[in-house]
């Protein structure tokens, strides 16, 4: 079977998606819309993105984004190419400007997973194509949408009044799901040690998104407190990529905020866990909820393929 018309999906109001901060509730209901549609009927959108061609730039190792991308591609008709810059970094050879007027006239959209996130911004000013950050040092906007469209699905779409508590370092992957809370009208709560809170340019924003959408974020050292009545519990890795020589220390600073079954047993008695991996059991979380019935990680690794289908249908097919 051949697919419908890629035009079915419409398109996104702006070239790149580099932060959640830039999306309004719509603009999120559409990528949802857009992604459930991808999955339900995966065989019959295989031409979305017939002859369009993808450049994947990667500093940092990567299993999800770099498989998800590819994959997503192949699925719409696509086609990926992947650049290993683990070893040079973007703009370390020739300058980012000249790297994106060089992929523009080769391809159709650029997918980059950066150290920092300047890197990003540049490859946007200076490219005519579509720019997805697939991470960044500051943002991984891909990952939280993946995260609340695995909600959307457990929760029919209902997120007003629910309760996402984040344990651990403020990093990069808990300022997209602030961004993406506050602008779905979720209470957000960030429970974190003193010195290892988010951006406070990440929460002013999402504070002001979230009264526009009866929404709400705190953050707080008491990790209990923070964890009480919530719906959904989620944790990441202590020390994220380029972080590895603080293992030790943030070891010792982070003991006490593992997400285990005591912990959970705070949370709603149908609360999720959640974990955008890679996860460390015995650190972050223990075995029991990382496999345990709350868990909602696999679902969560799967919906990054068809989320991130759906940006690209919205974008590159333009």
């Amino acid at each position: 079977m051949t697919s419908t018309a890629s035009h079915d999906f419409g398109t996104l109001p702006f070239k790149d998606l580099l932060s959640l901060a830039q999306l309004s509730r719509e603009h999120i209901d559409k990528i949802f819309a857009t992604a459930a549609e991808l999955k339900k009927n995966r065989e019959l959108h295989d031409q979305v993105l017939k002859g369009k061609k993808l450049a994947m730039i990667f500093e940092k190792d990567s299993l999800r984004t770099r498989f998800t991308f590819d994959v997503g591609m192949q699925d719409m008709g696509g086609h990926a190419v992947f650049m290993d810059h683990r070893d040079a970094r973007i703009g370390s050879r020739e300058s980012i400007k000249d790297v994106a007027k060089n992929l523009e006239r080769w391809f159709h959209g650029i997918v980059a997973r950066t150290f920092k996130h300047r890197v990003l911004t540049e490859l946007s000013e200076h490219s005519s194509v579509p720019v997805i950050n697939g991470l960044s040092d500051y943002l991984h906007p891909c990952q939280a949408l993946a995260d609340t469209f695995t909600l959307h699905e457990k929760w029919g779409g209902d997120f007003k009044g629910k309760k996402i508590v984040f344990v651990g370092d403020g990093n990069n992957t808990c300022h997209s799901l602030i961004h993406a809370a506050a602008r779905l009208g979720m209470h957000m709560v960030v429970c974190c040690p003193e010195g290892y809170e988010p951006n406070s340019k990440v929460v002013n924003e999402a504070m002001h998104i979230a009264q526009e959408t009866g929404g709400d974020v705190d953050i707080t050292d008491d990790v209990e407190k923070g964890v009480a009545k919530a719906d959904a519990v989620y944790t990441d890795v202590w020390a994220s990529m380029g972080q590895e020589d603080e293992v030790e220390e943030r070891a010792a600073v982070f003991h006490d905020y593992q997400v285990n079954e005591d912990l959970m047993e705070l949370a709603k008695p149908d609360a999720f866990f959640m974990h955008c991996l890679p996860a460390h059991r015995g650190h972050e979380v223990s075995a029991a909820v990382m496999d345990g019935p709350q868990s909602i990680v696999y679902d969560i690794a799967e919906n990054r393929l068809h989320v991130q289908k759906a940006v690209m249908a919205l974008l590159i097919n333009k």
